[in-house]
């Protein structure tokens, strides 16, 4: 009996750590996913526009695919053995527009399995793209009921039906669907446009945004280049206008958050700063596809500085989520300020 109880100990123990684990992942950690998705993107477009080595590319893919299957499984285990905690969080303001990363990322995740496996690559995007549908249908539907506290109106508004659109247009032209593609890219750009006068009407006549929801930010980056990025998947990515002009407001994004980021920074070293990772890594990969295709001039110039710009943000961003982790400070219990940065 004694030796039942010994070994029974540790397994109690360590079944009680997942438990806690699942319960405290937020669904904004998905986020990792796409700001490491959207780098091996931007290698994969460099290996073609400057001949890179294409194995760096390959490597963030498959470690976005592992962070991805572990929150998978996390999240899983959430729902099943914390659901009391999933429900706050689908029905919290905020926090429920992460939700939605879960499908994204799994699309993302897709498209990194396409040289690989173009079959299980399509049949892991249509899992992630009903996902992600079917969130930003319910979500969008509960915001049109009104009753919003304007405090709460944030960037992370965008992450349903801006973010979910134009990563299943840029998805769907991946495996040879461009047609379904142009629709999700009209789906998104009328959505980002849409949201952009609201947000933006909540940050010029609105009280100053709490620190804990400065990170959230970052996401005000993600539209234009994200959006720049599925405009060239489902046009054939050659140079034109219109290209340039998305890359334009990005980069005035970019400024203006530059400006901020001491106000920003006041949040500290916090997870939801993966919330620029996206933007960052899509403002340097629809350029160097643009260089990949031939263009000159300012893009050229450009380039390669938003490559090694969003190269050092997803490692900046990395070594503080390990040093979070051997911290113990990823999945602890959040408090009450904390639920807001994620």
């Amino acid at each position: 009996m004694t030796t039942v109880s010994i070994v029974a100990g540790p397994r109690l123990h360590l079944a009680q750590r997942i438990r806690e684990v699942a319960a405290n992942t937020p669904a904004a950690y998905f986020g990792i996913v796409l700001g490491l998705s959207g780098l091996g993107g931007a290698w994969r477009a460099a290996a073609l526009a400057w001949h890179l080595p294409a194995f760096v590319g390959e490597a963030v893919y498959a470690l976005a695919g592992a962070v991805w299957a572990v929150l998978v499984v996390l999240y899983a285990l959430k729902a099943i053995l914390a659901p009391d905690k999933l429900a706050a969080e689908a029905a919290h303001a905020v926090q429920c527009c992460f939700i939605g990363l879960a499908g994204v990322a799994t699309m993302l995740v897709a498209s990194g399995l396409i040289p690989y496996s173009a079959g299980a690559a399509t049949v892991l995007f249509g899992l992630g793209f009903l996902f992600t549908l079917g969130f930003a249908v319910w979500r969008t539907g509960g915001l049109w009921q009104g009753g919003r506290d304007h405090g709460t109106t944030t960037a992370v508004l965008y992450l349903p039906t801006v973010a979910g659109s134009f990563v299943s247009a840029t998805g769907a032209s991946a495996l040879g669907y461009q047609d379904w593609g142009q629709l999700a890219l009209g789906a998104g750009l009328f959505s980002w446009l849409a949201m952009e006068s609201v947000l933006l009407h909540r940050l010029l006549t609105g009280p100053e945004k709490p620190v804990a929801l400065r990170p959230t930010l970052g996401i005000q980056l993600a539209p234009a280049p994200v959006g720049a990025v599925a405009y060239l998947s489902v046009g054939g990515g050659a140079p034109d206008l219109f290209a340039h002009a998305l890359i334009g407001y990005g980069l005035l994004q970019v400024l203006v958050l530059a400006r901020l980021s001491p106000w920003i920074a006041k949040a500290g070293a916090v997870p939801g700063l993966w919330a620029f990772s996206f933007g960052a890594t899509a403002m340097a990969t629809a350029p160097v596809r643009l260089v990949a295709h031939g263009d000159a001039g300012a893009v050229a110039v450009l380039a390669p500085v938003l490559f090694l710009a969003a190269n050092g943000l997803v490692v900046g961003l990395t070594i503080m989520t390990v040093a979070l982790l051997l911290q113990g400070k990823m999945f602890a219990a959040p408090t009450v300020a904390s639920q807001a940065r994620t």
